[in-house]
């Protein structure tokens, strides 16, 4: 068995910077940490007044910087009322629900974002399990039959499990080399912050612009969002940021994507003339990170400024988004329950690039295959039937088949009226036609309550492209994409608050 690694001076810092607190000190709880990154990537994008640097700002000899951003599901010592106020009830879990990491290239003119999600499938790096952790989980075994939780008191042991329980098991320390471990990347810094330190930063740096093509409404959340581009205040980005029935998108990778969009847009405003121009709101965007995230005591304030004075001509489109590739989203893990097995290909081919210090978006290895789009459910889990009649209607049949649909047998009648083709699907089956759609990149969605489970393609007069499409629901949610891809199209005007 390996023993844990020489700690470096920022992990050495950890158990002091950001362990556990006593009772009255600062609490830590989950939140999606966008207020952390988002200041302290903008603080290290551009130069603050002289006299806070506290060290030579690193030139492009420099090496890659990497952050690894962590928020707590940990509700301990929040009052009923302040629960219902941010609307976070329910049992907490004292682990990581949220993980990004930040890498800032040497060159400084990029910014990758990795979001890891909280229930991947991974080895803990070496760490002697806490008693209560070792009463908690009886004689659990982890699927290679080993003791998963249950080596000998004061012995070390490397078990599997669910990422987000390293900092239930050891804390941040583990929580890093367990990150560092998975992943094969060194983590220079840690920020951890909570559900309150979420909102408090979302307020100071003036709210979080979010923008929706359709209504989005989670009542575990609290979520209520009408169509439209909204300005947030901090209780509504944190019910953004943690909704999880959302559809098309539900479920943890949708919720990632949304927080991707949300830290795409706050660096946005960080970075714009009315900040980044002006010294003193810079500094006050740094101080308001200071005062509501937790970091290991080697992350200075001057280190971000010295990483500003290398970054200050970073480009629009230097900021990208990923999520690690996952082949398998309900793996039945022993005494873990269902789990999140990465894509070992895409993700080694994803961390290598971050080691050799590369953008992610050329990095072919992780995206589909050339001229295949990518849909989030298998087509064969998909009924539909053409209605129609002539060669384009048979033309559509047999392209749908050639993808895999599960085509039924077609109806006749008169040709399409619209020149595009239609699809007729019930609500309730949305994210079956936005593969359906991903298929036919032309067609109109037609959404109607009296539909039937299996939905209906209206050719329409005009041209027939049927896509090739392949089941990847990784691409779909969290394949790499610049921070513009993310944020709202420009000249739309943010709307009011949510209802």
């Amino acid at each position: 068995m390996d023993r844990p690694r020489p700690r470096t001076a920022a992990h050495a810092q950890l158990s002091s910077a950001t362990g556990r607190s006593a009772p009255g000190r600062t609490r830590r709880r989950r939140t999606l940490l966008a207020a952390g990154l988002a200041v302290a990537t903008a603080a290290g994008l551009h130069a603050a007044p002289g006299g806070l640097a506290a060290e030579r700002a690193p030139g492009p000899s420099s090496e890659p910087v990497t952050f690894l951003l962590a928020g707590l599901d940990k509700r301990a010592g929040l009052t009923k009322e302040q629960k219902d106020d941010l609307h976070v009830g329910g049992k907490a879990c004292d682990c990581t629900d949220v993980m990004m990491l930040v890498q800032v290239s040497a060159d400084r003119g990029r910014v990758s974002v990795v979001s890891i999600p909280r229930d991947s499938y991974v080895q803990f790096a070496p760490h002697v399990e806490p008693e209560r952790v070792r009463k908690e989980s009886g004689e659990a075994k982890d699927d290679g039959g080993r003791d998963a939780q249950n080596a000998p008191s004061g012995g070390l042991t490397e078990h599997y499990g669910k990422i987000n329980a390293a900092h239930l098991h050891g804390g941040p320390e583990l929580t890093v080399r367990t990150v560092e471990r998975a992943t094969g990347l060194h983590i220079d810094h840690y920020l951890e912050t909570d559900f309150t330190g979420f909102a408090e930063t979302v307020d100071r740096l003036g709210g979080s612009r979010v923008c929706t093509d359709k209504p989005l409404k989670d009542a575990n959340s609290g979520l209520d969002l009408a169509a439209g581009s909204h300005r947030l205040d901090g209780k509504q980005a944190l019910r953004y940021v943690r909704a999880r029935h959302v559809p098309p998108s539900s479920g943890d990778l949708g919720r990632v994507r949304r927080q991707q969009r949300l830290v795409a847009e706050m660096l946005g405003d960080l970075t714009s003339d009315r900040v980044a121009g002006d010294p003193v709101a810079l500094v006050d965007a740094a101080r308001s990170l200071a005062g509501t995230v937790r970091t290991d005591g080697s992350l200075s304030l001057g280190r971000l400024v010295s990483l500003g004075r290398a970054l200050r001509e970073l480009p629009d489109d230097a900021a990208e988004f990923a999520t690690v590739p996952i082949a398998e989203f309900d793996y039945r893990a022993p005494q873990w329950g269902s789990s999140l097995l990465w894509d070992r290909s895409r993700a080694a081919a994803m961390f290598a690039a971050l080691r050799e210090d590369r953008p992610l978006r050329e990095e072919p290895r992780i995206q589909p295959p050339p001229g295949v789009a990518p849909v989030a459910l298998p087509p064969s889990e998909v009924p539909v039937r053409v209605e129609g009649s002539g060669d384009r209607a048979d033309r559509l049949e047999t392209g749908l088949r050639d993808d895999g649909f599960a085509v039924a047998e077609r109806r006749t009648g008169e040709p399409g009226r619209a020149r595009r083709p239609v699809i007729v699907y019930a609500p309730h089956y949305e994210r079956d036609a936005h593969v359906l759609a991903t298929a036919l990149p032309d067609a109109e969605l037609r959404p109607r309550k009296d539909h039937g489970r299996t939905l209906t393609v209206l050719p329409g007069s005009g041209p027939v492209t049927v896509a090739k499409v392949v089941h990847d629901r990784s691409s779909v949610e969290g394949a790499p994409v610049g921070a513009e891809q993310l944020r709202c199209a420009e000249g739309e005007a943010a709307g009011g608050h949510e209802s």
